[in-house]
């Protein structure tokens, strides 16, 4: 869902400065995009920071509202490799389709996580009287070793859900005090919402073998003295065995981390590869129409298409 380039000059890495003997909090400020109609808020990848494990895109999209009659967000057929997406509904109903025949509407808190490995397309639309939306959409990079895996969806209704310190957490992926999530990984990771009516301060415990990122969704937060607006992502590097935050009364914030991926990835426009030319040849086989990627046919639209190729082949 993304136009995006890899750039080798982009920050990596794992480290946040010490000043005074206090290790800093990395700022990474979003841009907007537009996804299907809608404007989103895009944290990663940016210049100053490619992955977070192997997070490698984070959208925040919403909240919206859209106007009584019209299709709310609507992203036709288009390709995916190399990648794991990964939708956290937080309100809305969305529709997914895909090209090995799945048909699954996403509802507040499930996730929806589709395996692309060798390749798969899909589409995304709002169900149909649905005005409102509000999500996380993300992506997780396959290592070298999965990248060609037999692509495949799963739909995760129930997740890990508990409180403390009047704060609601959903565990989406990974292990978390003590929880662990069903969600299918292929590298360590964890990825946990933080829902907070009343707000308050948490004490999270960490992994240091784990690089983490905290992004706000609403309302902001403090982070040891630091603060950060909604939809800024606040890195915090690796080497932490734990991490004070303050969220506001209604504070909402996704934590994703996981170690270090390792391995470097190239990301362009829905492709995620370990190689220009792994995402040259998947560009060629969409443009063709190869069966590779299938077909939706019961989604009334055109497929988007690439924008060419920034480098030479």
């Amino acid at each position: 869902m993304s136009t995006l380039v890899n750039d080798r000059d982009l920050a990596s890495s794992l480290e946040c400065p010490v000043v005074d003997g206090k290790r800093q909090v990395q700022h990474v400020a979003p841009r907007t995009a537009d996804v299907g109609g809608i404007p989103v808020n895009r944290v990663l990848p940016s210049r100053q920071r490619r992955l977070v494990g192997a997070w490698c895109f984070l959208d925040h999209a919403g909240p919206a509202v859209f106007e009584v009659g019209s299709r709310g967000l609507r992203v036709g057929p288009h390709p995916h490799i190399g990648l794991q997406t990964f939708t956290w509904m937080i309100e809305g109903e969305v529709l997914h389709r895909d090209s090995l025949g799945n048909e699954q509407v996403i509802r507040p808190g499930q996730v929806n996580l589709m395996t692309a490995g060798w390749g798969i397309s899909h589409t995304e639309e709002s169900v149909a009287g649905e005005i409102r939306l509000h999500a996380a959409q993300l992506w997780i990079a396959l290592p070298e070793a999965d990248r060609r895996t037999d692509p495949r969806f799963d739909h995760y209704p129930t997740l890990p859900r508990w409180q403390e310190t009047g704060t609601d957490f959903t565990l989406l992926v990974g292990e978390f005090a003590g929880h662990r999530a069903p969600t299918l990984a292929f590298s360590a990771l964890v990825g946990l919402d933080l829902a907070s009516e009343q707000g308050g301060t948490l004490a999270l415990v960490l992994r240091e073998d784990f690089e983490y990122g905290v992004l706000p969704l609403e309302g902001g937060l403090e982070i040891e003295g630091d603060t950060f607006p909604a939809n800024e992502l606040a890195y915090l590097g690796s080497g932490r065995d734990g991490v004070t935050l303050t969220l506001p009364a209604g504070g909402r914030a996704i934590l994703v981390g996981g170690e270090p991926l390792g391995e470097e990835i190239l990301v362009w426009w829905n492709f995620v590869g370990h190689s220009k030319a792994e995402i040259a040849e998947a560009q060629r086989d969409w443009e063709a129409g190869s069966e590779r990627f299938g077909s939706i046919p019961a989604f009334e639209g055109e497929a988007l298409m690439p924008p060419p190729l920034p480098w030479k082949e």
